[in-house]
This record gives C-alpha cells, structure tokens and sequence, in this order.
C-alpha cells in the first residue's frame, strides 16, 4: 500500500530541503496562473492510478484528479511521469508544481513535502483461498500468513506497526497473530502459493486491497477475509513555501468530494469509493 509505505535517507531530506527552500519561495502559484498550466507528476506505471492505454494515453485516476484540480485553477494541465525514487526524493529541480501520485504521508516525508489534502485511503486485507473454512479474521490465529517483504502488510502481521513514523492514519487493531509469516519478493507469487489450495502453502495472504482485488478479478480462487486492517491516507504533495498555492488544492479537493465527483471517479477507475475510510 503506497498510501502507508515509505522512508528516505538524511541525506536525501538535507539536499531536498536546500531545493525546496530555493525552488519554491511562495511564487508557485503566481507562475501556474501566468504560464495558465498546472505541471503535475503521477506515477509513470502504477494503474488504475496513472498507466497508459492501448493507444498511448496517459489515464487514470490520479490524472482525472490532477486535470480537476487545473481546472478548479482555471489552467490547463501538463503531466510528466518521474520514477518513483525522484517524486520522493523532492528532487524536481522546478519540472512540475505538484505530485498527485498517492503519497503516503509520513513524519520523514514532512521534512521535505507539504500535504495540502488527502484524497485517497488504501488499505491492507487479508485473504484466504475460496474453500478456506475461516470466517472472521481471528481464525488466522497460528496461521501461515504470506506478506510482501519489507512491506506495511509485513509490519502488520509481525504487529509493528510504527505510529509514530505516520500521519493520519487511522487508528486500528491487530486482529490476529500468525503462527508463521512467509515473506514473497512479488506479492504476486504469494498469491500464486495461495491459489494452490487452502493451507497447501498458505492459508492466507496479506496485502494491499487493490493487488488482491485484480487478483480476484483475474480468477483466483481466493476471497476477502473480514473488513480492511489498516487504512492508509494518499495525499496531493507540493514542496513547501506558497501556502496560497497549497490552499488552492485544498479547496479543489474539497470541492470534489463536496460535489461527489471524487467518489465518482475512484468508482470509474477502481470500481469502489476509495476515498474514505470503510
């Protein structure tokens, strides 16, 4: 879960700050409104949030989110598509104003973004194989649970959580306590030992909804067990220093989930509200 990951080095918050303070000394908006163009970097390969088509379009949810903010500017948009490791890095040396990729919000990555609005939750479930005879999730208790490696989903299953690095997330409990955690490279390939049968390699799969959805999309022979376990916020990032220009996307987003028109397309795109906490 993107909305819940993530942890920098010192060295890259102390050259991210050194840009920040000089790339971005409150002027951000006035250059949006004189160029009449909102530079917005998503995700180069990250659907449904930001992909391309079969004819080359570059779409989305992210980029449906970033040409309604534009609009709410009254601009046009122009989108570029970093590596992940630079969006973050907040090396942007003055190529776009604004990342709308579903950042996770964390208490490192406030030293060097600003969060103007939180317009997404993601959120780690469990699952388990078609004919699994669990039916709540405290029936994983001494189970042999998959996870990603290094992952939020590991940190949840191995209850450690680190509150104190995250931001508005909200609170939560550890529902169960596996008697065996079997770390995969690919959450894929845990889904794929799980696929085999119910407690043939696994008997459940932690992870983050939407790689477990397309799977079950895909046709495996898993389900959703119980509720989300931990819900993670995406949040618009800017760099900091143009509080006017971080307001402007404050009041775009709440716009959008005023009017519906944000639920509406996390519905388009995901085939569900992923817009609030369920």
């Amino acid at each position: 879960m993107r909305a819940v990951l993530g942890r920098l080095g010192i060295a890259a918050f102390v050259v991210a700050m050194s840009l920040a303070s000089s790339a971005n000394a409150g002027k951000v908006l006035d250059e949006v409104l004189a160029s009449r163009t909102l530079r917005v970097a998503v995700s180069p390969n990250y659907p449904p949030s930001s992909f391309l088509n079969d004819k080359g379009e570059l779409v989305g949810f992210d980029v449906d989110v970033g040409k309604r903010i534009a609009e709410h500017m009254g601009v046009g948009v122009k989108y570029d598509t970093p590596a992940w490791d630079i969006i973050t890095s907040g090396r942007w040396q003055g190529r776009w104003d604004v990342v709308v990729a579903e950042m996770g919000p964390t208490k490192e990555r406030a030293k060097i973004f600003s969060f103007p609005a939180i317009y997404s939750y993601g959120a780690i479930i469990a699952a388990v194989h078609k004919d699994s005879k669990a039916t709540k999730l405290s029936d994983l208790d001494g189970k042999m649970v998959g996870v990603l490696a290094g992952s939020n989903s590991y940190d949840y299953v191995s209850q450690n959580i680190k509150m104190d690095e995250l931001i508005d997330v909200p609170p939560f409990q550890y529902q169960f306590k596996p008697g065996q955690i079997k770390t995969y490279e690919s959450a894929n390939n845990a889904l794929d030992d799980l696929r085999i049968g119910d407690g043939v390699r696994l008997d459940a799969v932690v992870g983050d909804d939407s790689v477990i959805y397309e799977a079950i999309k895909a046709g495996y022979p898993i389900k959703q067990l119980g509720e989300g376990l931990i819900y993670g916020p995406g949040v618009v990032a800017t760099l900091p220093g143009d509080a006017e220009f971080d307001k402007k996307i404050a009041d775009a987003i709440k716009s959008m989930k005023d009017d519906g028109s944000l639920s509406a397309l996390a519905i388009k795109w995901f085939g569900r509200d992923i817009t609030t906490v369920k």
